[in-house]
């Protein structure tokens, strides 16, 4: 019975990756060298592919350039014809991913650019930790699937806007416990204040300030059920000094005191 999924002639794909893949076989394959095509199903399987060549790729009929950098992640059933100019060497990933559970869309076929480095050092780490620890493996492929799922532009939008915000939500993520001022969160995320704001409210509906101070309260309230940290240690472990701001700050996101919040309200 082969995984369910939502496939666009060829061109892209829904998945859920709530869980991890189940990886049945990886490594590196070689192609070419004795003939110029290839033509196959795996019926069961989805198939990752990281190339280092230059070839034409169908998958279902629709034709894709491949080149060094560019993945593809092809779904269980797809026909597949490579077109070859020669010996043609990718790192492969042969997988079952979980039929349930929330999904993202993904292209067949995409550029990693600068991602490259990145997600093929996942992908090796994958094929050596396969004979000793497979668990290991799926962990490092299940990575880099939620990096090419980051990178994946959403339909109908550009590329930059997401990039920047994601960006800036990695600035925001690192720096929660110290100074952020919004013009940092911008220079971080490549983009102008006003233009930072517009993809806040666009891609959560708040301020970029109105975020900050949720996600610090999120990380106080974590910190103070799980944890044995001083209330005051716990308002500067979240960027928050003063302990009167801190207090209404709580009261005003978490809608308790923090002792309250502590004790369980």
């Amino acid at each position: 019975m082969t995984d369910s999924y939502w496939i666009d002639p060829g061109r892209s794909v829904t998945v859920p990756l709530d869980e991890p893949p189940r990886v049945l076989s990886l490594g590196v394959g070689v192609h070419g060298t004795t003939g110029p095509v290839d033509v196959f199903r795996l019926p069961d399987l989805w198939q990752l592919h990281l190339y280092r060549y230059t070839a034409e790729l169908l998958v279902d009929g629709a034709v894709h350039v491949i080149r060094p950098g560019r993945v593809s992640l092809v779904p269980p059933g797809a026909e597949v014809r490579y077109r070859y100019r020669g010996r043609s060497e990718h790192l492969y990933v042969h997988l079952r991913l979980p039929g349930t559970g929330p999904s993202v869309t993904l292209p067949v076929v995409q550029d990693v650019g600068a991602l490259t480095p990145a997600v093929s050092e996942l992908l090796l780490r994958a094929i050596a930790a396969a004979p000793r620890s497979p668990r290991q493996a799926e962990a490092e492929v299940w990575s880099a699937l939620w990096r090419l799922a980051e990178l994946a532009e959403p339909a109908g939008r550009e590329s930059r806007p997401h990039a920047s915000f994601a960006a800036a939500v990695a600035y925001i993520e690192s720096h929660l416990a110290g100074q952020l001022a919004v013009p940092d969160v911008a220079r971080a995320a490549g983009v102008s204040h006003n233009h930072l704001l517009r993809l806040f409210r666009a891609e959560t509906g708040v301020t970029v300030v109105a975020y900050i101070r949720r996600r610090r309260m999120e990380r106080a309230r974590h910190l103070l059920r799980e944890s044995t940290l001083s209330i005051p240690a716990v308002a500067a472990a979240v960027g928050v000094e003063d302990l009167q701001a801190f207090n209404k700050a709580c009261r005003r996101e978490l809608g308790a005191s923090p002792r309250a919040v502590r004790a369980g309200g």
